[in-house]
């Protein structure tokens, strides 16, 4: 190198580092910036200082939700569900201590055996627990324990190749596409979110409505709260990894999509959803609006929905939503487990509880949603 070409090098790169620092700095700023817009809450209901005492209240209870059957035994889908919230909402906060806490719970269902003769889509579901807590602390008995759940969802196929659990019934979509995309996050195997995605689009052909909403099951043509939330938070959770190569996002996305228009539709004035999405004598229901404030805050984050008319969408269902949390963590005016009717006073008249995990688990869903970034 001369010594003309020597100086011009040295005269450009102070000239490259000024502008790489220029650039660091200002998206360094636009993110700050970002972060800072996103904050629409008051410290004390803040979605980290709610989480947390909605996960307090999961360990005031010693003994874990059980199902129990002639046929099979196992957790709770719904405390699997509160734990899986729990342990990913801990992780996001490096938050070490709960992750021991919940490890040292749920190291039980493995000790104890509480998982017995399990191959029913309420009872594998529980697989997403031990995977989350895998991920945080990589514990090998929880990824042995999660995977084996997710896999003997396929032990027994269907000839079109889906799994036998499937049922028809909408809390499906979570029940089975949330394990699938649980155990393709800790194994990077596509064939778990090609399962998923090939079960959530035959429930989409199936039992989507004109209007966007799923209706509780055949014979039960009404549009129930909880049960359009296990929907939409499985869409939410499957699109939050489903890469746009895949064969059935596009038609997963146009159901997503479209059942997120419906929400919007029906959101009452306060941030609000009912019992009975579109009806309006119907009581204002917590899960549900859990879920959805979590289904649509996703798709905002992930770019698919427009942040501009979806973000007030999510803003007004957490503003909404604390007001029915107690400062014990429980959450409040939670529908009770719920079969499917033909006949609407059913609906309208189920029983209204505190603190029942249905309603403290999608809570922890949505206040990590609001804190994660997709």
């Amino acid at each position: 190198m001369n010594p003309k070409q020597l100086l011009n090098n040295i005269k450009v790169v102070p000239l490259y580092l000024l502008v790489i620092s220029f650039l660091i700095g200002f998206f360094s700023c636009k993110k700050s910036d970002l972060f800072k817009n996103d904050i629409f809450w008051t410290e004390e209901n803040s979605p980290q200082v709610i989480g947390n005492i909605v996960i307090d209240d999961l360990f005031t209870r010693t003994d874990l939700m059980m199902y129990v059957t002639s046929f099979w035994t196992s957790v709770h889908y719904a405390e699997a569900c509160s734990g899986f919230g729990a342990a990913r909402l801990a992780g996001l906060s490096n938050d070490s201590e709960t992750i021991n806490r919940l490890s040292v719970r749920y190291t039980k269902a493995i000790e104890d055996s509480l998982v017995k003769d399990a191959n029913h889509v309420d009872a594998n579901v529980y697989g997403i627990l031990p995977l989350e807590l895998y991920m945080q602390n990589e514990e090998e008995k929880f990824l042995q324990q999660g995977l084996e759940l997710a896999d003997g969802q396929w032990e027994d196929t269907l000839p079109n190749g889906l799994t036998s659990q499937v049922r028809y019934w909408i809390d499906d979509v979570w029940m089975i596409g949330s394990l699938q995309v649980q155990a393709y996050r800790v194994t990077g195997n596509e064939i778990y979110l090609e399962r998923a995605a090939m079960v959530t689009d035959s429930y989409l052909q199936e039992l989507q409505q004109p209007n966007g909403l799923f209706h509780h099951g055949e014979n039960a043509p009404f549009f129930w709260g909880r049960g359009n939330g296990w929907v939409a938070a499985g869409l939410a959770e499957l699109l939050s990894e489903l890469p746009d190569s895949n064969r059935y996002y596009s038609s997963i996305l146009e159901g997503y999509k479209k059942m997120m228009d419906a929400l919007l539709t029906y959101q009452a004035e306060d941030g609000m959803w009912r019992q009975l999405i579109d009806k309006e004598e119907s009581w204002k229901e917590t899960s549900s609006t859990a879920m959805f404030g979590y289904a649509i805050t996703v798709g905002v984050k992930k770019g698919i929905l427009s942040k501009t008319t979806f973000t007030p969408v999510y803003q007004r269902a957490w503003k909404a939503l604390v007001k029915y949390i107690g400062e014990d963590g429980k959450v409040t005016k939670v529908c009770v487990g719920t079969g499917k009717s033909d006949d609407i006073d059913y609906y309208l008249n189920r029983p209204r509880t505190t603190g029942d995990l249905h309603g403290q688990a999608p809570v922890l869903w949505f206040a990590y949603s609001l804190l994660a970034r997709y």
